[in-house]
């Protein structure tokens, strides 16, 4: 039923087989749908079953440019001189008109149809700025399927070819023989030139019907499936009967005699039954219940309800149950039901505040098939132009992207934004293309937490941590190693090797010995100090009271002032400084003791290390 409008309005009667625009976000642009039926639900709501389309945002790169692909072959293919040449913009803007048809089916609540669209199959005669020219129209050439990722033509094609038509040979000429075999090519089942004449045929077909209609009244679970015996003479005249009956005469030679006693053998009468008898009543339910769901998709039902059944035998019922009169009420049945649905809903205009609308006084609101307001014109908030017109006065601004970029769009490029999925100009089309990629296959946006950190994966941190050694060969080989060098030049491998052989050679190996303890170098146990301090001031970083809570170094040497606190600590590094001579270290390796010497937090021992 085609659409009807109303008025020069914005209320509209939406009709079955119409295409409109849904909205199922405020920020994300319409969906296009075409509507298949209206039905009206418990609570007196309408739902619409509508046919779902995909725009070119919605699809993975690899199938946009297989489509590209295609459309390129097309325009290749094509016998007529080429269309003029298409500018950028034009070019931009008509990638925003196309679609891509789906099978898949939902169902959406009829108020949120926000207008009407037209959506059709690409004709290759037609000018594609046609399309521009028209507001609110849309083409598409490729069927997207969601489940498996793939696009198709929607289209059928001429099958010509050794493929689909026989090669016929030439005519033999008057006398000439034919050298194929004929039994190979096709074997004849009926000779019309018979010596038997039509009354014959028809006789013996009665008497056939007779023998089928007495073996179904010998047969007990066929006389429980036709208990009258009108049923079976009409079981009986079915063309399975008839069939066996002229293959059985063909087989003898058109002997009558020889062919009776064929069917009527010393055992009994020969019962032949068709798909329509051997299927059970629970069966043909289950066939009608798998036929209302699946149509006539016969893999999927003998798939999902009749697995015990072939494929030959499911096609072979469909055709003969369509001849019955089960078939004929079901017929009538849903025609009265379509009579009885609803086929034309009405929508009034849709005036409620859009959530990204910036509140700008004297504003107006702009609708969807009509156009902006007319009230006075303001310049964006903070100096910002409008993102994809760069114009800097509109009668109402939109926030348009990541809430963290604070970006915004004039009344007209929402509206844009909203009808076809894209900017109008193709220079921000990148950051329109990096807000589209955080939506989902339906365009609900993903939501964070507005930081670009928060949409990046995260990765996995790693620590190097080096040996003392290592640490030690850094001051040692200072030359050799060239850290600065290095560091301008990653790639470039450190021959550890030379830098062990110098450490050996410049200084011997180094081992890690305990000192001896004597009585007079016990270490006392900690005690808190900080446990009897009164608080004089709010808590520092992390809970501390203060800075020196975080500092090791200055911890120490208030510790080292505490009298008998850690005083070992101090003495031991004392003693390194003055033994500097005696183990053969300048000055300026003296630092490198307060480095090597470690207290041990949890045992209070005190290691250090000495040249062998």
């Amino acid at each position: 039923m085609k659409l009807v409008c109303v008025c020069s309005t914005q209320c509209f009667l939406s009709c079955s087989a119409d295409y409109v625009f849904f909205e199922n976000s405020s920020s994300n642009p319409y969906l296009i749908r075409r509507i298949e039926e209206l039905n009206k639900t418990a609570s007196g709501n309408v739902e619409a079953k509508v046919v779902c389309f995909y725009r070119r945002r919605d699809i993975s790169q690899s199938l946009i440019q297989l489509a590209d692909k295609h459309a390129k072959d097309l325009d290749e293919e094509k016998e007529s001189p080429s269309e003029p040449e298409l500018s950028e913009k034009q070019k931009h803007q008509l990638r925003h008109r196309e679609l891509f048809l789906s099978r898949q089916y939902e169902s959406l609540p009829a108020t949120h149809i926000r207008g009407k669209c037209s959506v059709a199959l690409l004709n290759e005669t037609e000018a594609v700025l046609s399309y521009l020219e028209k507001e609110d129209t849309f083409f598409y050439s490729l069927v997207y399927d969601p489940t498996q990722k793939t696009l198709l033509a929607d289209k059928g094609e001429i099958r010509v070819g050794p493929r689909f038509q026989a090669d016929v040979p030439e005519m033999l000429q008057e006398g000439e023989p034919d050298d194929r075999d004929q039994s190979k090519l096709e074997m004849k089942i009926w000779d019309p030139e018979c010596p038997l004449t039509n009354k014959q045929i028809d006789q013996f077909l009665v008497i056939a019907r007779a023998i089928g209609t007495f073996a179904r009244a010998l047969d007990c679970s066929s006389s429980v499936r036709q208990p009258s015996l009108h049923m079976s003479a009409a079981a009986a005249s079915r063309d399975i009967t008839l069939f066996h009956a002229m293959d059985t005469l063909h087989r003898h030679g058109y002997d009558l005699s020889s062919a009776l006693s064929v069917l009527v053998p010393q055992g009994g009468p020969v019962l032949c039954r068709d798909e329509m008898e051997e299927w059970s009543s629970s069966e043909a339910n289950l066939f009608e219940e798998a036929l209302e769901k699946y149509g006539k998709d016969f893999n999927d039902i003998r798939q999902d309800f009749l697995p015990w059944k072939s494929l030959t035998s499911i096609i072979e019922y469909y055709y003969m149950w369509k001849t019955t009169d089960r078939y004929v009420q079901q017929k009538r049945l849903k025609a009265a039901e379509a009579e009885s649905k609803l086929k034309q809903v009405y929508i009034p205009t849709y005036n409620k505040p859009n959530p990204n609308q910036i509140s700008v006084s004297n504003g107006k609101m702009a609708t969807v098939n009509g156009a902006a307001g007319t009230g006075s014109f303001h310049t964006a908030g903070g100096g910002r132009a409008c993102e994809s017109c760069f114009a800097a006065q509109s009668a109402q601004w939109y926030s348009w992207g990541p809430p963290n970029m604070q970006c915004r769009l004039c009344v007209s490029c929402w509206m844009y934004w909203k009808k076809y999925g894209g900017l109008k100009m193709p220079s921000r089309e990148m950051r329109s293309r990096g807000h589209g990629a955080r939506q989902s296959s339906h365009m609900v946006p993903i939501r964070n937490s507005g930081s670009p950190k928060s949409s990046m994966k995260t990765k996995q941190a790693f620590l190097l941590q080096a040996t003392r050694l290592t640490k030690l060969a850094r001051h040692m080989c200072r030359d050799l190693i060239r850290l600065r060098r290095a560091a301008r030049r990653p790639f470039v491998p450190i021959n550890c090797g030379a830098i062990k052989a110098e450490c050996k050679k410049t200084r011997p190996a180094m081992h890690v010995q305990r000192p001896h303890r004597t009585p007079g170098l016990q270490v006392q146990p900690p005690r808190r100090l900080l446990s009897s301090l009164p608080s004089h001031g709010p808590h520092g970083m992390l809970g501390k009271r203060s800075y020196h809570h975080h500092s090791r170094v200055e911890s120490a040497e208030r510790r080292a002032s505490a009298p008998g606190q850690g005083g070992f600590t101090v003495k031991i590094h004392t003693t390194l400084k003055n033994k500097e001579n005696h183990f053969g270290f300048s000055k300026e390796h003296t630092s490198l003791f307060e480095t090597i010497s470690i207290v041990h937090k949890r045992s209070k021992r005190v290691f250090f290390a000495v040249m062998s």
